[in-house]
């Protein structure tokens, strides 16, 4: 056996967190590693040891081997945990921590290098007589049009082109026209290069409505090879998971059976040893082979949700040698569990990452909380979105379904853009209720769960501010009641308080807030409206008769609201206070999120159609297309390749021209509509 007793955590956010307490559970000294961005994070101070790796760029300190192992050396660690995401499946860290005399708490390198190409892990899975899709073996780089019908005569259509390296939907596109195939090729490759250093692809047949099963497996030294049943994973937004649940519910028992057994003859095949994952699509009764994952999941709590065992301290105990204490028929099912992702994320708008600072975040005590996101923190573009997850358990699949609806309504993130309340909007749908959600369903249905604002968040924010203006005016030193907006009077209750509110859509309403009277009078409707308290930011109001709560947060200009989980940022056009900003000219088009500018394809005077890429903006993993919003000709370009720029900033100018208007210089073909085209994401598979 191979004892350690201190471990290094090479990652950041709420898998540090989650490894660091496992670590501290099984009697483990930790060693944190953080990033200049990093600096003030909730797993610096959770560890017993924080060594700084470098700057903001993950390049430069999550992804940097030499800076990693720096850290180890300086903090006495002797193992290294790798989490999931930057160098989890990075078969050259496993070997140089290895090298460098360290346990590396994962699978072998060369079984991650196997199993980490597509190419090669589905060799392995055909050995193993595992199902495989069908799929095309062009070994050469295909450029030619024979190659392109080679590939549709063998895999058929539609299919899907995918990156053998790597994962998390990046250097993937479905394509469903034989004329489409090379523009997609071509995508792909340049995503698959920039993403993981190779450009190597596979095409394989595409499955419209299949379900993302997968497999968790666990194996020892020893020999013995286990899997901890499955997880349903279909839920998600261009191949990027959303929600996981366990068991898989809307499978037969002989596709359990089938994919359960393929994954530990998988595994067995490869000589896998600790905790690794194999994923499976399903269409009806049959089921492919996708990928192996060899290293942690993020959605690895549903598993220890329904088991009862904590994965994490098996790895711990699996890398110092131990045997697996337990068998195949030892582990069985109890309950349900869902876990939900939270993201910084805009999901009215493509899923665009955000960035800002986040006033207040409330997470619910009846739910496990796997997140490391607080009040007060800033949310930079240089890594994932992701901020944290919700998981809850329950009896049944119903029970764990309400009580994630309940879990989300306890949570409030202010200040920053979150998917919090599409998630509360999806759980609580009738297409999640009965399991018909496949993986393409959130992109066939891209306007299903949209935001709008319900009448209790415009009488939360009205109620709040009115009730400020009370306040504030009786805690005013002079006691004047002159010039007081809280509609106070000498001889009788305080009249009703007109407050004007712009919600996120843009809509503007006047409502008249009289708290004597408890009403809240809009332009179609009076509601009945009594205060039943408030608890910090946490305000219950009884509206008509029934009772809602919600968190706010009231500032000079703005009211803060989040109500189920959806975070509302309304205006006060009304407030002494400077504009937001006038909206941008017709032909302008402006940043959708702070990042990094990857390619500039045109140059003031040229003349071009509506819709053509003007220029391509990368942020958090994503790659977005800036579109022209209008035919004409380029005013300005206002960036340049590699220059970062904010939320906001106007990157090109476009002045629209007649539709015979031609001229000098060059004239770019439109190649889709116009706007803001999102690439992919960055977040773990």
């Amino acid at each position: 056996m191979t004892r350690f007793g201190s471990v290094l955590v090479a990652n950041r956010g709420e898998i540090a967190l989650r490894v660091i307490s496992a670590a501290a559970a099984e009697g483990l000294r930790t060693i944190a590693v953080y990033s200049d961005a990093d600096r003030d994070a909730p797993h610096v101070g959770a560890a017993d040891v924080a060594v700084r790796i470098g700057p903001p760029a993950a390049s430069e300190s999550y992804l940097s081997i030499p800076a990693l192992l720096e850290a180890a050396a300086r903090g006495g660690a002797d193992a290294v945990h790798p989490g999931y995401g930057f160098l989890s499946e990075q078969a050259a860290f496993a070997r140089a921590v290895v090298g460098a005399g360290l346990v590396f708490v994962g699978p072998p390198a060369d079984v991650m290098e196997v199993m980490g190409r597509k190419d090669r892990a589905r060799q392995v899975a055909v050995k193993a007589g595992v199902p495989v899709v069908p799929a095309a073996d062009i070994s050469a780089d295909p450029s030619v049009a024979g190659d392109l019908d080679e590939i549709v005569d063998q895999v058929g259509l539609p299919l899907l082109v995918k990156a053998a390296a790597g994962g998390g939907g990046k250097g993937m596109r479905i394509v469903r026209a034989r004329a489409d195939l090379a523009d997609a090729i071509a995508a792909a490759r340049r995503e698959a290069a920039s993403a993981f250093g190779d450009d190597t692809l596979l095409f394989e047949r595409y499955v419209e409505r299949g379900r993302h099963i997968e497999v968790q497996v666990l194996a020892d030294e020893h020999g013995e090879v286990l899997h901890l049943l499955e997880r349903d994973c279909s839920v998600q937004r261009r191949h990027q998971k959303v929600v996981e649940e366990a068991p898989a519910t809307a499978i037969s028992d002989s596709v359990r059976v089938l994919v359960t057994n393929s994954a530990v003859a998988l595994a067995r095949e490869v000589g896998y040893v600790n905790a690794g994952t194999v994923e499976f699509l399903v269409d009806g009764e049959d089921a492919f082979f996708l990928e192996m994952n060899t290293r942690l999941q993020v959605e690895h709590p549903v598993t220890e949700g329904i088991t009862g065992l904590d994965l994490v301290a098996l790895q711990f105990r699996v890398a110092q040698g131990e045997p697996l204490p337990f068998g195949q028929d030892d582990v069985t099912a109890r309950g349900h569990a869902i876990e939900v992702r939270v993201y910084a994320e805009d999901t009215d708008h493509g899923f665009l990452p955000q960035a800002g600072r986040a006033d207040l975040v409330v997470w619910p005590a009846s739910a496990r909380v796997d997140a490391a996101l607080q009040s007060g923190q800033r949310v930079g573009t240089h890594y994932d979105p992701m901020l944290g997850k919700l998981i809850v358990t329950g009896a049944t699949r119903e029970a764990a379904r309400r009580a994630m609806v309940s879990a989300i309504d306890h949570s409030a993130v202010l200040g920053l853009t979150t998917n919090l309340g599409f998630l509360r909007r999806l759980v609580d749908s009738p297409a999640f209720e009965h399991s018909e959600i496949d993986t393409a369903w959130l992109d066939r249905h891209p306007d299903e769960f949209r935001t709008s604002t319900p009448p209790a968040a415009w009488c939360l924010a009205a109620w709040s501010l009115a009730a400020r203006a009370l306040t504030d005016a009786h805690d005013a030193a002079d006691r004047s009641p002159f010039g007081a907006g809280d509609g106070w009077r000498l001889g009788g209750p305080a009249a009703a308080v007109p407050i004007e509110l712009t919600d996120p859509a843009g809509e503007t309403r006047m409502l008249t807030v009289d708290l004597s009277a408890e009403t809240v009078t809009g332009p179609q409707a009076s509601r009945a409206v009594r205060s039943l308290g408030r608890s910090g930011e946490l305000v219950r109001l009884e509206i008509d008769d029934v009772v809602h709560e919600g968190y706010v947060l009231l500032g000079s200009t703005d009211v803060l609201v989040s109500y189920r989980g959806q975070g509302y940022r309304f205006t006060r056009p009304d407030a002494f206070a400077p504009g937001h900003g006038l909206a941008a000219l017709d032909g302008s088009v402006t940043a959708p999120m702070p990042g990094t500018v990857l390619a500039v394809n045109v140059a003031a005077g040229d003349l071009v159609e509506s819709g053509v890429t003007l220029g391509v903006l990368e942020a958090m993993k994503m790659e977005l297309a800036l579109r022209a919003p209008v035919r004409g000709r380029v005013a300005s370009v206002g960036a340049e390749v590699g220059e970062q720029v904010g939320l906001g900033d106007t990157l090109f100018v476009v002045e629209p021209v007649d539709e015979d208007e031609g001229g000098a210089g060059q004239r770019a073909s439109a190649d889709g509509s116009g706007g803001v085209e999102g690439r992919t994401d960055g977040a773990d598979g």
